[in-house]
């Protein structure tokens, strides 16, 4: 049978693809805009008729109706990673929060099983492939070991490279969809970002290969780094700065080590700018996460990079990205996979970059100790450098003394005599 003639067969409506999903059943579906659409309306349209569903995502986006708390009993989130729609849910107890390195999901996908892997691809081509084009992440291990997979065709999503396509033949149902895919809106850059960032660019040297997070302070950083030379990629997710770097010539990978020429991410979270300039863009590469965030594949990198942001860290250099006290805010994602990464290559540099401050200037972000129930993200044998308004401080090679030393050097001024007390009452400073 020819890939038309199985398209014909496995076509149907939303709702009759919704009608594979039973009770019980674990759902898989990748982030952002390769999650599908118009599909999870006609779930929700049946989810009376179901009973613990459970549903798997790294980066939740969409604000689906399936969401709302009076839908848990019967499609209950096990989020990878907290973001807005769901973040109240987990809080009141209606979703919970599963705490994995990103790098570790695809065998956590092989070890848990898949009944349904839902994603959204583009239109199939002539040899019968769809392209799971804004990423890759964990979906080529469902794809592995799901029971049953329905592909929501989508026209806007773009065709792109890398490790990321799935045949018809390896498909259950076929809906389709016009949505617009989601756009994650690009942060304004703040003159407190642009002070934090300078002393990261001037550090980074030509032909480093970079790893950016999302944010203002990464974007600042991009902005400062467009003089530079010889730049590469090997990231988990690109965004709308890749745009400019690509296009100013400062970024073309040619000193890379692995990949040379190419830029290596697993996802992307941008606007349709980003998503037109990737599409079909033959220098850039989705792989799957347990490659790309393999620490033993950053650290192959030439003067390996990585930028990332955390919530707050104590005197230890220990870092909490991932909630607030007991409060799950955020995710682990990737940051430490790169933590270790780049340590592991003795070029290698790891920024962790915050604001000093909160709430007008009334909370510090550097502390004496995390605070209660804090999660250690990084932890302090990972750190590299930390990065606050007040300074760039390396602890990595730092004692616990030198390191308080450090860390309340790039404090708020207002707090730095508590901080100085405190580290005194732990014997960190005499």
């Amino acid at each position: 049978m020819d890939a038309q003639q199985m398209y014909k067969e496995k076509f149907c409506t939303q709702e009759v693809a919704a009608k594979l999903i039973k009770s019980g059943d674990l759902i898989y579906t990748p982030s952002a805009s390769n999650e599908p659409a118009d599909l999870w309306e006609a779930i929700a349209n049946r989810a009376d008729e179901l009973e613990g569903v459970r549903v798997r995502q790294f980066l939740t986006r969409r604000g689906h109706r399936y969401l709302d708390p009076s839908f848990s009993k019967h499609i209950f989130v096990e989020s990878m990673f907290v973001t807005g729609p769901i973040r109240k849910q987990i809080h009141e107890g209606h979703a919970t929060y599963m705490p994995w390195n990103f790098s570790d999901m695809p065998a956590m996908v092989r070890q848990s099983g898949c009944d349904v892997l839902m994603l959204a691809a583009t239109p199939m081509d002539e040899r019968g492939y769809f392209c799971f084009g804004l990423g890759c992440d964990y979906t080529p291990a469902a794809i592995e070991v799901a029971k049953k997979i329905i592909v929501e065709v989508n026209p806007n999503i773009p065709w792109t490279g890398g490790y990321n396509k799935i045949h018809i033949s390896q498909v259950d149902a076929i809906c389709e969809s016009n949505a617009p895919l989601f756009e994650l809106e690009q942060p304004t850059i703040s003159a407190m970002d642009e002070k934090i960032a300078a002393p990261i660019a001037d550090r980074i040297a030509d032909g480093s290969t970079l790893q950016v997070g999302i944010g203002g302070i990464p974007a600042a950083v991009c902005k400062y780094m467009l003089h530079k030379k010889d730049l590469g990629m090997h990231t988990e997710l690109v965004t709308d700065y890749i745009n400019e770097m690509m296009e100013s010539g400062c970024m073309n990978g040619s000193k890379k080590t692995i990949h040379k020429g190419k830029i290596i991410a697993t996802i992307v979270e941008g606007t349709k700018p980003c998503f037109d300039y990737i599409a079909n863009h033959p220098a850039i590469e989705f792989h799957p996460v347990d490659y790309t965030n393999n620490p033993f594949v950053i650290a192959q990198n030439y003067k390996p990079v990585s930028i990332n942001g955390t919530i707050e860290v104590d005197l230890f250099g220990q870092c909490c990205s991932e909630s607030m006290g007991t409060k799950i805010w955020g995710g682990i994602g990737g940051q430490l996979d790169f933590a270790r990464g780049v340590t592991l290559n003795p070029e290698g540099q790891a920024f962790i970059v915050l604001t000093s401050t909160t709430k007008n200037d009334t909370i510090t972000k550097i502390v004496p100790t995390l605070t209660p129930g804090a999660i250690v993200s990084t932890t302090r044998t990972l750190v590299d450098h930390v990065v606050t308004e007040y300074g760039c401080v390396k602890l990595r090679d730092k004692s616990m003394m030198e390191r308080a030393k450090l860390m309340i050097s790039i404090a708020h001024p207002n707090f730095r005599d508590m901080l100085t007390f405190e580290a005194k009452k732990m014997n960190l400073i005499i």
